[in-house]
């Protein structure tokens, strides 16, 4: 029996939208939404859904996932359109655990309905632990 999850995420963060920036602005960019980490373990091939509280959506090829107290960040192995910007995925999976064999579908927003679009392939689990950001 196939499980069907649904992850959305809510930006608090300003877009960018409709704007065609240079590769300084979009580097830039990238680096307000993708906060500093180090590695905190071994890469992880999978991890358990079950556990999954929380999944941050900072770009178009970086997700943060929480599991228990843990972070694991999810490089994808190539940049996957309109991730950063719709902020929202769908996955479907037969196992208890999502992997980085697993493929993504970018959610995007058509009125009032989400539509799966892009599919995009998954990285390996970084355990990480996020560096403190400093207050301006």
């Amino acid at each position: 029996m196939k499980a069907f999850h649904l992850i959305t995420m809510i930006a608090s963060l300003g877009l960018l939208a409709g704007c065609t920036a240079q590769n300084g602005m979009q580097q830039t960019a990238r680096a307000d939404r993708v906060p500093a980490a180090k590695p905190a373990g071994p890469m992880q091939g999978c991890i358990p859904l079950a556990q999954i509280r929380e999944s941050r959506v900072r770009d178009d090829r970086t997700i943060d996932f929480r599991v228990g107290s843990q972070w694991y960040r999810n490089t994808l192995p190539y940049q996957c359109s309109s991730l950063g910007f719709e902020r929202a995925f769908s996955y479907e999976t037969s196992l208890s655990q999502l992997c980085s064999t697993d493929i993504i579908h970018v959610l995007q927003h058509f009125g009032d309905t989400l539509e799966p679009a892009t599919a995009c392939g998954l990285g390996q689990f970084q355990p990480i632990e996020l560096e403190k950001q400093p207050k301006m």
